[in-house]
């Protein structure tokens, strides 16, 4: 990459999670100079961490969230369209049983969720008999009437990645394992000190507008790197999710209704595992590290083992992961009734250079984040244009008639000396930069090495060239789900590969 000592920009982001991705990508295109610096990878804590939805929230509705479920639903309509690849259709199962809701409040519920955000792709909700709907096979007998409704799924890493490269596109410079040491303002602009992790390199940055998108450390950002008053204090709440092999005939995704009032979603995931979370554990502040607790385990167990026929044990699992979602502080006593709303706040003293910092939010939201920041900074930034991403597609989802399924058929035609659940991974992976990936070859010797498992080099030159692409671990849990599927020797041999690269 050039070399960006003394660089001037109008806009420096700090954070490389979804929603400074997210405002990077809208900047750029605008034509505004970007530089988004990130300490670790893309994506590498919260927006790798959640549920992988793309969805209203039904259950905010009980917290009379009207504004951000018609925000979410709205949203989960522009992303189908944007990335076909990365935003996929999915029906949720919702079994009624001792304990659960009244029906009349589901129904009421599911009404508004059909009607609140324009819903023109998905099917609407509707009652099913769990007796003779093929959902109710791995239920117990005791559930015996439900619901169905729909919302979707995302690979919520690669969504980040995604943001990234078209605000890369569009002249943005993205740093990764690059950290804000300091910034002061002087005048008209932020004076700032960036350094890369690996090399402790440090250059110097101008810019005129410093966003702070740092999510769960943006409070610590403002009061170690700025020296400011840290405002308004997040609400630090760790969510787990762990993975385990799909129970026999548990296709569909489940919304599971606990004792407690919280509900726990059972999804599939990739092609044989389901997905379970999450759990809602208040911290006092960020720790090192996050990891699911086994009494977290247990928790979800035993709620999964409550409705489903094939009971799950501790040793099923076979991945986990946690991240801690920065709520925005609305002083309610309970973390799963928190507000799961964005709040931009802009501090700029009597038209001092500006620092807004983003709190709060959903991935689901945040493309209208990044255009809700964009309209607050536009007074600091004259002739600024338009929104411009609604109706964008993302890189990737510039497919024919946003047709994903014809596209898959298409590409799996033009290859058929691939096998086609490698085919099938690649373009629900890369959607159509597959093509770039592939590139004219006629043979599996043209795609270069084989690590195995399907694994070629032109997957992973494509990923060093383009993604950002470092660690054997970016590789397999971030840019990919590889890391549940590969052999240790194939993982032996990709880290061996990106150890050379380095």
């Amino acid at each position: 990459m050039e070399d960006e000592q003394s660089q001037s920009v109008d806009l420096l982001i700090v954070g490389g999670g979804i929603n400074g991705a997210g405002i990077a990508r809208d900047a750029a295109g605008r034509g505004l100079k970007v530089m988004l610096v990130e300490r670790g990878d893309l994506a590498g804590a919260t927006s790798s961490a959640s549920s992988k939805l793309i969805h209203g929230g039904l259950r905010y509705l009980e917290q009379y969230e009207f504004g951000l479920v018609r925000k979410a639903l709205a949203e989960r309509e522009v992303l189908l369209a944007a990335a076909p690849h990365l935003v996929a259709p999915l029906e949720f199962v919702l079994p009624q049983g001792a304990g659960s809701r009244p029906g009349w409040m589901l129904r009421l519920g599911l009404f508004l969720y059909d009607h609140l955000g324009g819903r023109r792709r998905l099917p609407g909700s509707h009652g099913i008999d769990l007796r003779r709907h093929k959902a109710g096979r791995p239920l117990k007998d005791e559930y015996r009437h439900g619901f169905t409704y729909a919302d979707c799924w995302t690979d919520d890493a690669r969504l980040v990645v995604v943001n990234a490269m078209d605000a890369a596109s569009h002249g943005a410079i993205i740093r990764t394992r690059t950290e804000l040491v300091r910034a002061r303002r002087d005048g008209g602009v932020w004076r700032a000190a960036v350094r890369d992790v690996r090399t402790g390199r440090e250059d110097a940055v101008a810019a005129r507008v410093l966003v702070n998108a740092a999510g769960p450390w943006a409070a610590d950002l403002i009061e170690r790197q700025l020296g400011m008053d840290g405002g308004r204090r997040l609400r630090l709440v760790k969510g787990s999710h762990m993975v385990v092999p799909r129970p026999d005939g548990a296709d569909d995704a489940y919304l599971l209704q606990n004792a407690d009032g919280r509900i726990v979603f059972v999804l599939p995931f990739l092609d044989t595992f389901s997905l379970i979370g999450t759990t809602e554990v208040e911290l006092e502040r960020m720790p090192d590290s996050v990891a699911i607790t086994p009494d977290e385990i247990e928790y979800l167990r035993g709620i999964v083992n409550q409705y489903f026929r094939t009971p799950i044990t501790a040793s099923d699992v076979v991945w986990s992961f946690a991240g801690v979602r920065p709520l925005v502080d609305d002083a309610d006593d309970d973390p799963s009734s928190v507000t799961r709303d964005f709040l931009i706040a802009l501090d700029a003293p009597e038209g001092a250079t500006p620092l807004l910092s983003v709190l709060g939010g959903k991935i689901t939201t945040y493309r209208v984040l990044a255009e809700a920041a964009m309209d607050d900074l536009a007074p600091f930034l004259p002739n600024l244009p338009g929104p411009w991403t609604k109706g964008a597609p993302l890189p990737g989802g510039d497919m024919p008639h946003g047709d994903f399924g014809a596209y898959v058929a298409g590409v799996l035609e033009d290859v058929p000396w691939l096998p086609p659940e490698v085919t099938r991974r690649l373009v629900r992976t890369y959607g159509s930069r597959v093509e770039d990936i592939l590139d004219g070859a006629r043979s599996p010797a043209d795609l270069g090495a084989h690590y195995g498992d399907g694994v070629y080099e032109a997957e992973i030159s494509y990923l060093l060239r383009y993604e950002w692409l470092e660690t054997v671990e970016d590789l397999l849990w971030r840019r990919t789900k590889l890391g549940l599927v590969v052999s240790e020797a194939t993982i032996d041999r990709l880290r061996q590969r990106l150890n050379d690269a380095r």
